[in-house]
């Protein structure tokens, strides 16, 4: 193939890919956060967290169908435009047509390859990390008056009455416990003002009293205050709090591996495991198979004399359908066994296998100007024969 067209074809997929990525992946980016995060998550500042942690995730699971999609729009535009046709007057095989859309869909693996193993787990933490605060309300502009919270596995108990600021709450209520000093504390205040450091938040109480009560003797003591602080577990300035636990998608590439030997003793966990590795480094490889049915379907089916055909609708139906059903499969099968990645794979395989049967199966197929030579030979031999 000529290098200039060569050049056309290779951008003007890799265009159609940035678009059908970009449609494929800020719905799904947003549907997530919207099932995933409360409305008081933008006032607590949540919502830029999250997007920057879900979506190298997205982008990794969604390139191969955008690659396949793609390729299956601009095949049906040439072949509804003649182009094919005009392709192959030019005396090009069928590889040569295809190169440009293989050799960008192999460039997208290695970009998925790369997202899948070092960009998607470094950001997934963050998403975790704002989950952890949504599910334990630890941004104080989260939370809801005339309601109760409680902290570090209900040692303490929050309660205000309403607010007035996002950071300034009127008739606040904290009960906590202590099993060092023994006591419990109950601590009242007319007005409290929610103040973050690089660490949590400090409450700066006015106008409240503090009882104590002791957990063995009983006693009780009062006291009043003015100005009274007081910290709580919360999101502080610098960064969000710590879980205190890692999941196997938040694992980098190497340790990722290194991880299996802990995850096959137990069931559950080496389930995760055989899924997640399926998604890291099964996945990505899809752009290529995709790819490959996207051209075989178009090549195959489609009218390439400049008609309209249905081929190009059938690809870009059938290219997601598979993709879809793949992920969900995945999914599902792998949590309830391991050995379900050699169905997998084998599907995978399979996809590749028949569309590069249909894609030799046209390229061993008679060029047009042998059968016209072929008739011009039998019409002239016809010709001088001698009448009987």
């Amino acid at each position: 193939m000529p290098r200039l067209l060569f050049r056309y074809l290779f951008k003007r997929i890799g265009l159609g890919v940035l678009i059908v990525q970009f449609a494929l992946s800020i719905p799904v980016v947003l549907s997530y956060l919207l099932y995933q995060l409360p409305p008081a998550a933008v006032r607590g500042g949540l919502v830029i967290p999250a997007l920057i942690g879900v979506t190298p995730t997205v982008a990794y699971v969604t390139l191969p169908m955008a690659v396949g999609v793609a390729t299956a729009l601009e095949f049906g535009r040439m072949a509804s435009e003649g182009m094919i046709a005009v392709l192959y007057a030019l005396r090009l095989s069928v590889w040569a047509i295809c190169r440009p859309a293989l050799v960008l869909a192999a460039g997208v693996v290695v970009l998925g390859y790369l997202l899948a193993n070092f960009a998607a787990p470094y950001y997934s933490s963050g998403m975790q990390d704002v989950l952890n605060v949504v599910r334990n309300s630890l941004n104080h502009r989260m939370l809801d008056a005339a309601r109760f919270y409680t902290f570090d596995n209900g040692v303490k108990t929050l309660y205000i009455e309403r607010w007035e600021t996002p950071d300034l709450a009127v008739n606040l209520f904290v009960r906590q416990l202590s099993i060092e000093k023994m006591q419990e504390e109950t601590v009242t205040a007319a007005r409290a003002e929610f103040r973050r450091n690089e660490s949590g938040v400090i409450v700066a109480l006015s106008n409240g009293s503090i009882q104590t009560r002791s957990l063995t003797t009983g006693d009780v003591r009062i006291a009043n205050f003015d100005e009274y602080a007081m910290a709580l577990p919360m999101q502080g300035s610098a960064s969000l709090p710590d879980r205190g636990w890692r999941g196997v998608y938040e694992l980098s590439a190497g340790a990722f591996l290194a991880n299996y030997a802990a995850a096959r003793r137990d069931p559950r966990q080496l389930g995760e495991w055989t899924a997640e590795a399926a998604k890291r480094f099964g996945v990505p490889a899809l752009a290529i198979s995709h790819t490959l049915l996207a051209m075989a379907l178009v090549l195959t089916f489609g009218n390439i004399t400049g008609r309209r055909g249905a081929a190009g609708g059938l690809a870009t139906i059938a290219v997601p359908a598979v993709h879809i059903g793949f992920l969900v499969a995945l999914e599902s099968l792998l949590r309830i066994s391991g050995l379900f990645v050699l169905l997998l794979a084998a599907l995978a395989l399979a996809e590749v296998g028949v569309s590069l049967w249909l894609l030799a199966r046209l390229n061993r197929s008679p060029k047009p100007k042998r059968l016209f030579d072929a008739r011009a030979s039998s019409a002239r031999d016809a010709y001088v024969t001698p009448l009987a």
